[in-house]
């Protein structure tokens, strides 16, 4: 049993880790702005923290054997005006660099930080049928600066005798919120909304599987820096939108392409995100031991639409 510290705890992966670390015999302390309202109890407890003001509750911290940081403004939420830019890369770096001085000041016993990151890091595919490693440079463009910032704000950890993996997450499919609920909308009225030419490739993970990540390289010590957070066989979004709709409606749906110049009027320069294909392997994690429950796209959509 250890006890973990989570930032970004209450969000759709914080509150899936937080049940699979609970239901493993693990203690979790989420660390908030507000327990206001929180429902503590024996393995789930809350813990004041605030970037801004630069406090947090060392209590917590001297507790963790281990923190996992999840803290980030949502990449999608709004239209990327140049504010909501700047709150997207300063939620992420801003509250790593707060967690390694805060690590520096206190008395601790955290061994390890897993660190959440996104696949954002590498851009779109340069190459046709050729995946990103995890030792390709960072893409040139918005999310890539961020992507690395947001790494380099947590890297100090390693030299302070800490080991620190991070997890480039994908497209993370859950029943609970997040891509999937975009994608099933249409749908539920009978069409399926494939985007732009519908070509471009996705690097999706069921969440689960995505936690299980997480736990992996919590527990295997092994486990340093750089990891794709994503199922082995990434699909096109046409084929995404059009495995969901079946699922959903047998065949009972409409296929209709979102022209792209729709998309950008609709979200702005955010557009680029779900237009871009960005092609990611998961042979690095893989080859560490770890194994996918939800390889295929269909496996992954049954479970989460149709579960046994």
């Amino acid at each position: 049993m250890q006890t973990i510290l989570i930032t970004g705890g209450t969000g759709l992966v914080g509150t899936a880790l937080t049940k699979m670390l609970v239901e493993n015999g693990n203690k979790v302390i989420i660390l908030t702005r507000s327990i206001k309202g929180k429902q503590a109890s024996d393995a789930v407890s809350y813990a004041l923290w605030d970037v801004e003001q630069q406090t947090i509750d060392t209590d917590a911290l001297s507790a963790a054997d281990c923190i996992v940081h999840l803290a980030g403004a949502g990449v999608v939420d709004q239209r990327w005006t140049n504010a909501y830019k700047k709150t997207i890369v300063d939620s992420r770096v801003d509250s790593g660099n707060f967690l390694i001085e805060s690590l520096r000041n206190h008395p601790h016993k955290v061994k390890t930080i897993i660190s959440s990151s996104a696949i954002g890091w590498y851009g779109a595919d340069q190459k046709e049928n050729v995946p990103f490693v995890e030792t390709d440079p960072a893409d040139k463009h918005f999310l890539g600066e961020t992507c690395q910032l947001w790494e380099e704000s947590i890297r100090p950890a390693s030299k302070m005798g800490i080991r620190v993996c991070t997890i480039r997450t994908g497209i993370v499919l859950s029943k609970n919120g997040g891509a999937l609920a975009e994608f099933m909308k249409p749908i539920r009225l009978g069409v399926a909304a494939i985007l732009g030419n519908g070509k471009q490739m996705v690097s999706w993970i069921h969440i689960d599987d995505l936690c299980r990540i997480f736990m992996h390289a919590i527990q295997n010590e092994s486990l340093n820096g750089n990891y794709n957070g994503v199922a082995p066989k990434p699909v096109s979004n046409q084929q995404l939108t059009l495995e969901l709709a079946r699922i959903m409606r047998k065949q009972f749906f409409v296929p209709m392409h979102v022209p792209a110049f729709v998309l950008k009027c609709i979200m702005g320069e955010s557009s680029i995100e779900v237009l871009k294909s960005t092609n990611v392997s998961s042979k690095k994690i893989q080859a560490s031991g770890f194994t996918f429950y939800y390889p295929s796209i269909t496996a992954a959509l049954n479970a989460l639409i149709n579960p046994s």
